[in-house]
């Protein structure tokens, strides 16, 4: 590439999509386009800080250069400390994610909760939009005209006979009720949050977003994975949450 494209292109983003089953990066240049390749390690265990820091750098080593860093991470993050990683390790309440990322890459950062980071490669920016993620646990994101909504836990909201979202539609939920039973239960709580939020849209995202199977209403859109990382740019375009 030209030098003087290049520069044009700048700056450059490191997106991070820490999962509790796999580690994703990818290099963004300044409009959100990839500028790498999508690199993915496995989850370490135990999900450790440490841990997952170390398999960051590692694989970010291979992205290129970068001007700053976005982060999208499985639980609840106040302005940029981790409060909750359910799916990873308790160790992680109260770590300031956002400053060792900066630490680390000696670049400043953004960290958000990896749903909110989704649905902001997928929003359109109009009226009530939601985001939820399907993969080893349930991820939701709340968005009205464009403006993200911090810390709306769903996914360990009751749903239904006893069980929160993340307990009826989660990895282990989809291992033990298979996919036909899995995605009945989709729908169902589709139906649930249309009549609690009224949302103009909704994207499902997330690895077992290619196992869903059920017909959608017309506002309901699967979106591709790689959205947890496209979102990494807007972080940087919004106020901070």
């Amino acid at each position: 590439m030209p030098a003087l494209k290049l520069a044009q292109r700048r700056p450059f983003t490191l997106a991070i999509d820490i999962g509790g089953t796999g580690l994703k990066v990818m290099r963004l240049s300044a409009d959100g386009d990839p500028a790498s390749e999508r690199l993915r390690t496995k989850t370490p265990r135990p999900g450790k800080p440490a841990a997952i820091l170390g398999a960051l750098k590692q694989l970010a080593a291979d992205a290129g250069p970068f001007d700053r860093v976005s982060v999208g991470f499985p639980g609840v993050v106040m302005d940029g400390v981790v409060r909750t990683a359910p799916n990873l390790h308790p160790s992680w309440a109260g770590f300031d994610l956002q400053a060792a990322i900066e630490r680390i890459f000696r670049r400043p950062a953004r960290a958000l909760n990896d749903a909110g980071v989704q649905g902001f490669g997928a929003i359109v920016g109009k009226g009530v939009e939601l985001c939820i993620t399907l993969g080893t646990g349930f991820g939701f994101s709340l968005f009205v005209d464009g403006r993200y909504v911090p810390n709306v836990e769903m996914g360990h909201h009751p749903f239904r006979k006893g069980k929160t979202y993340e307990d009826a539609l989660g990895l282990k939920a989809f291992e033990r009720d298979g996919k036909r039973r899995w995605n009945r239960t989709l729908a169902r709580a589709v139906d649930l949050l249309d009549r609690t939020f009224n949302y103009r849209i909704l994207y499902v995202g997330g690895g077992n977003a290619a196992n869903v199977t059920v017909k959608l209403p017309r506002n309901v859109k699967l979106i591709e994975n790689v959205a947890g990382l496209l979102g990494g740019v807007k972080l940087w375009e919004r106020e901070r949450s």
